[in-house]
C-alpha cells in the first residue's frame, strides 16, 4: 500500500520531534590515520607504581622487624597481613590482565610467585618502549576512538602496532594494580600505623616513613581510580584531562580520604571494638550490595570475563572485583556502580542519586563519630584543641565535596555528554518534568471519489 505523504528525515525531526532544552546537534567527523602508531609516552607511570610497591613492602618489613624486637605480636601480625594481601592481589591482577595463565612463561610466573612480578613487568615495559620504531611490526591492530571537540565528535581510526598494544596492556594492568595497592593495602596500613602512633604516643622513623609512602600511594591510587572510572564508563571516547582537573581530583580525594582515616582513628582510639564494627559493617554492606542486586534482578553470570574460565573462575574474578569495590567505598566514593549481571559489569550512566545518597550518609556518619569522640575522648588529647580539630575535619570534608562538584561541573572531560549536570541538580531542574509537546493535529487531504489511506 502506497503512502499518501512522504516526509524527509530532516523535516520530520524539525516538525514532529520535540525540542529539548539545551539540545545541540553533534556532528561526527571521521579522521583516518595514514601511518601506524609507533610513538607513545614513556612508561613513567609503570616505573612510579613499581617504585611505590617496592618501597611500601620494604618499609613494612622494617616496621615489622621493629615490632618483633619489641615483642608486639599483634601489631606485627596485622602489619604483615596488610602487606601480603594486596601484594598477592597485585600479582593475580598482573597475571590476569596480561593473560599469562595460557602462555608458556615459567620465569615470569616464578617472579610473581615470589611477589616480584611488578619488577619484572616494569623492566619488560621499559625494554618494549626502547624497541619501538626500531623494527618493522609483523601485524597491526585498528582502533577507533571518539574525541569530543566543542559541538563535534571526531572519530579517530588508527593503526596500532603489536609492541604499542602490548605496552598499553601493561599500562592498564599497572593502573589496576595501583588501585588495588592503594585501597586494599596502603589505606588500611596507613589507618593501622596512625592508630598505633596515637595509642603509643610515639612515631618512630620507620613507621613515619611507612605512613608517608602509604599516603603517596593512596593519593596516586585515588587519582588513577577516578581516571579509570571515566575511561571505563566512556570506553568509546579518547579521554584527556586538563592539568587543573588533575589538581582538583587530587585535592578532592586527598581531603576525603584523609578526613575519613583521621575520624576512624580518633573514634577507634576511644571505642576500639565499635570502630572495628563500623568498618566491618561498611565493608559487608558494600561487598554484598552488588550481589543482592544481582540476585534480585534474576540475571545470569556474565560469560565475557574470560573465555577460558569456568563458572568457578568467573565467580572468583567477580568476588575479587566486589572485594576491591567494598575496600574503596569504606574510605571514599568509588565513582562506579557495579552491575554483576551486565556485560560491562558496571553502570555506564551517571547516577547522581547514588552519588548524593553516598555523600549524605557518609557525612552524617562522620559527624556522628566525631561528636561521640568529642564527648568521650580520653586524656591522650588533653594537649589538643578538640573543638578546633572537629571544625577542621568537618570543613575539610565539605571542601572535598566542593572540589568534587567543581570537577563534575567544569572539568569533567565528558561533561557535555551528561543528561543533567551539577547545576541542574542544585537548581532541581532534574526534578521537574519537561512539559509534554502539544500533539500535531494533521488532517489528511480529502478529494471525492479517491480512496485515502495513511501509513
Amino acid at each position: 500500500m502506497d503512502t499518501v505523504c512522504n516526509i524527509s528525515s530532516g523535516e520530520w525531526s524539525e516538525q514532529v520531534l520535540p525540542r529539548v532544552a539545551g539540545y545541540r546537534p553533534r556532528h561526527v567527523v571521521r579522521r583516518v590515520a595514514s601511518q601506524t602508531v609507533t610513538k607513545v609516552n614513556p612508561p613513567i607511570g609503570i616505573a612510579f607504581i613499581t617504585l611505590l610497591y617496592c618501597a611500601e613492602i620494604s618499609s613494612a618489613c622494617a616496621v615489622s622487624y621493629a615490632y618483633s624486637c619489641s615483642n608486639d605480636v599483634f601489631w606485627l601480625s596485622l602489619t604483615l597481613l596488610l602487606m601480603l594481601i594486596p601484594a598477592v592481589m597485585d600479582q593475580l591482577t598482573l597475571i590476569f590482565v596480561n593473560r599469562d595463565l595460557t602462555s608458556d612463561q615459567p620465569f615470569i610466573l616464578f617472579m610473581h610467585l615470589v611477589l616480584l612480578g611488578p619488577l619484572i613487568r616494569c623492566l619488560e615495559a621499559i625494554v618494549m618502549f626502547c624497541r619501538l620504531g626500531k623494527e618493522e611490526e609483523p601485524y597491526v591492530t585498528i582502533t577507533r576512538k571518539k574525541q569530543i571537540y566543542k559541538d563535534a565528535e571526531i572519530e579517530l581510526e588508527q593503526e596500532v602496532g603489536h609492541l604499542v598494544r602490548r605496552l598499553v596492556t601493561h599500562r592498564n594492568a599497572f593502573k589496576r594494580m595501583a588501585v588495588i595497592q592503594a585501597f586494599l593495602g596502603s589505606t588500611p596500613q596507613l589507618t593501622l600505623q596512625l592508630y598505633v602512633s596515637v595509642v603509643e604516643q610515639e612515631v618512630p622513623t620507620s613507621r613515619a616513613v611507612l605512613m608517608c609512602i602509604c599516603l603517596v600511594s593512596v593519593t596516586y591510587g585515588a587519582l588513577v581510580c577516578n581516571i579509570l572510572a571515566i575511561q571505563i564508563k566512556y570506553d568509546d571516547y579518547k579521554i584527556r584531562l586538563h592539568p587543573l582537573a588533575f589538581i582538583c581530583i587530587i585535592l578532592w580525594r586527598s581531603l576525603e580520604i584523609s578526613t575519613r582515616i583521621t575520624i576512624l582513628v580518633l573514634f577507634g582510639s576511644v571505642f576500639k571494638y565499635y570502630a572495628m564494627g563500623i568498618g566491618g559493617a561498611n565493608f559487608l554492606l558494600f561487598f554484598f550490595l552488588p550481589w543482592v542486586q544481582f540476585w534480585w534482578s534474576g540475571a545470569q553470570l556474565p560469560d565475557n570475563v574470560e573465555k577460558n574460565f569456568s563458572r568457578v573462575g568467573t565467580v572468583s574474578v567477580l568476588f575479587s572485583i566486589t572485594l576491591l569495590y567494598a575496600g574503596i567505598n569504606i574510605f571514599c566514593w568509588s565513582a562506579v556502580q557495579l552491575r554483576l549481571g551486565d556485560r560491562e559489569l558496571i553502570a555506564k550512566s551517571q547516577n547522581w542519586g547514588c552519588l548524593a545518597l553516598f555523600y549524605v550518609f557518609r557525612g552524617l556518619e562522620n559527624s556522628v563519630l566525631l561528636v561521640v569522640w568529642y564527648f568521650f575522648m580520653t586524656d591522650v588529647y588533653a594537649y589538643f584543641c578538640a573543638p578546633f580539630l572537629v571544625l577542621q575535619l568537618i570543613v575539610a570534608y565539605c571542601l572535598a565535596i566542593a572540589f568534587m562538584l567543581f570537577f563534575m561541573q567544569y572539568l569533567h572531560p565528558c561533561r557535555s555528554l551528561f543528561t543533567h549536570n551539577v547545576s541542574d541538580f542544585l537548581q532541581c531542574v532534574c526534578c521537574k518534568r519537561d512539559e509534554a509537546p502539544e500533539p500535531l493535529h494533521l488532517e489528511p487531504p480529502w478529494e471525492p471519489g479517491v480512496k485515502h489511506s495513511i501509513v
